[in-house]
C-alpha cells in the first residue's frame, strides 16, 4: 500500500480546504439551517471538485471528504460522488456516461443513494415499487440510486417517484422519505449490472439496508457501490472526528481551570489522545480500503472494516470533543455540537458497529475475507 497522494490529488485536496474553509463558516452554516448551502456547492462544482474524483479515485475523493467533514459542510458531495460520478464512471454504459456525467460534474445533477432493507424494492419491466424510510440529501437529489432485491441498480428520477417525503435527521442532510409505486427506472449498467466499469466488490459480500451498512444486496454492481459509500463515508467521519477534535484541542488551550489551562491536566491530555489514535484509525482504514478500491482488488473486507472503526471510534471521539469543551459543549449553537451530530448521523448511516462486526464475522466464516 502506498497512501502518498498523487499531485493531482494533494492539489484538490489543498483547493477543497481553501473553498469550505472560506465558505463554510460557522455564521453561514447556521444560516443555512437543515438545508443544503446552495453557493458552497456552485463553488465546488465550478472549482472541477466533483469532476476530479474521475482522476483521482476514490482515495482521492475520501481525501476531499475529510476536508468537508472537518467543517461539517452542507452539500451533498459524498453522495452525489459516490452514488453519481463512481458509479457511473464504473457501472454505466458509453451513452449512459455521456449523457450523466457532464451534470454530474458542474453540479446541475445530483445523485443520492437509496439501499433498502432486501427485498423492500422490487422491479419488474424497468418499473419499481417499495419505501426507503430515509435517504440522505433526497430532497436536494435530481436522481436516486435504488438497487432492487437483486442488486441491480437503478437510477430513478426523483420527479418520477410516487412521493418523496421530507425527514429530518439528526445531521442537516436535506433527508426525505422515497415511496415508488410502479416509478421508472434506468437500469445502471449493460444488463447485467454491471457495465463495463469494473468492480471491486466479489458479488456477494456486499450488503446494504436502510443505511449503508445493514440487510443484503446481491450482484456485483451493487455490492462495488456499496463498498465504495462505506469507504466514502468512513472518509467523511474522519474529518468529522479531526474537526471535533482540533476544537477541543484550541479550546483547552485557552480555558483556565484553578489558574491552568484545561489541556495542562493529564486527564484532559489522555482524552485527547485517545481521540487522536481512533481518528487516525478510521483514516487509515478509510486510506488502505480506498487504495484497495482503486486498486481493482477486492474491497469488501477492507470497506466493512473501515465502517466499523468510522461507526465505533467516531462515536468516541465526537463525545470526547463534545465531554471536552464542559458546559460549552451542550450549547447547541456551539460548533463542536454540529460535530457531535454529524459523527452520530454517520454512525447510523453507516450501519452500527454491531451490525458492521456481524457482516464482518460471517464474510471471516465464510473464508471470503481476504
Amino acid at each position: 500500500m502506498d497512501f502518498t497522494p498523487t499531485e493531482e490529488q494533494e492539489a484538490a485536496r489543498e483547493l477543497a480546504a481553501r473553498i469550505f474553509a472560506d465558505l463554510a463558516t460557522h455564521e453561514r452554516l447556521r444560516a443555512a439551517g437543515g438545508g443544503t448551502d446552495t453557493e458552497l456547492w456552485k463553488a465546488l462544482c465550478a472549482a472541477g471538485l466533483p469532476g476530479a474524483v474521475e482522476e483521482t479515485g476514490l482515495l482521492g475523493l475520501v481525501m476531499l471528504l475529510e476536508e468537508q467533514g472537518r467543517v461539517t459542510a452542507q452539500v451533498p458531495f459524498a453522495a452525489s460522488c459516490v452514488y453519481g460520478i463512481l458509479a457511473v464512471t464504473r457501472h454505466g454504459t458509453e451513452e449512459q456516461r455521456a449523457r450523466l456525467l457532464p451534470g454530474l460534474r458542474d453540479g446541475t445533477t445530483v445523485v443520492t443513494g437509496a439501499f433498502p432493507e432486501p427485498g423492500a424494492v422490487t422491479s419488474r419491466d424497468g418499473r419499481l415499487s417499495g419505501a426507503v424510510e430515509w435517504v440522505p440529501w433526497l430532497r436536494d437529489a435530481t436522481h436516486v440510486l435504488v438497487p432492487d432485491g437483486n442488486g441491480t441498480l437503478w437510477l430513478v428520477r426523483t420527479e418520477d417517484a410516487t412521493r418523496v417525503d421530507p425527514v429530518e435527521l439528526t445531521a442537516p442532510w436535506s433527508a426525505g422519505r422515497l415511496v415508488l409505486d410502479g416509478a421508472p427506472g434506468e437500469r445502471l449498467g449493460d444488463g447485467d449490472g454491471n457495465g463495463d466499469g469494473g468492480s471491486a466488490g466479489n458479488g456477494d459480500g456486499g450488503s446494504a439496508g436502510e443505511s449503508a451498512g445493514g440487510g443484503g444486496v446481491g450482484g456485483a454492481a451493487g455490492a462495488d457501490v456499496l463498498a465504495a459509500a462505506r469507504i466514502a463515508f468512513a472518509g467523511l467521519q474522519a474529518g468529522v472526528c479531526a474537526g471535533s477534535l482540533a476544537r477541543a484541542v484550541e479550546y483547552t488551550s485557552v480555558r483556565e481551570q484553578f489558574g491552568r489551562p484545561l489541556s495542562t491536566h493529564q486527564a484532559v491530555q489522555l482524552r485527547a489522545a485517545d481521540a487522536h489514535m481512533d481518528t487516525e484509525a478510521i483514516r487509515v482504514t478509510a486510506y488502505e480500503a480506498a487504495w484497495r478500491f482503486d486498486e481493482g482488488l477486492d474491497a469488501t473486507g477492507a470497506a466493512l472494516t473501515a465502517a466499523w472503526w468510522a461507526s465505533e471510534a467516531g462515536k468516541r471521539v465526537v463525545h470526547a470533543g463534545q465531554h471536552l469543551h464542559g458546559g460549552m459543549g451542550a450549547d447547541l449553537d456551539h460548533p463542536v455540537h454540529r460535530h457531535f451530530l454529524w459523527g452520530r448521523q454517520l454512525d447510523a448511516y453507516l450501519g452500527c458497529g454491531t451490525e458492521l462486526l456481524a457482516e464482518l464475522g460471517d464474510l471471516l466464516a465464510e473464508g471470503d475475507l481476504s
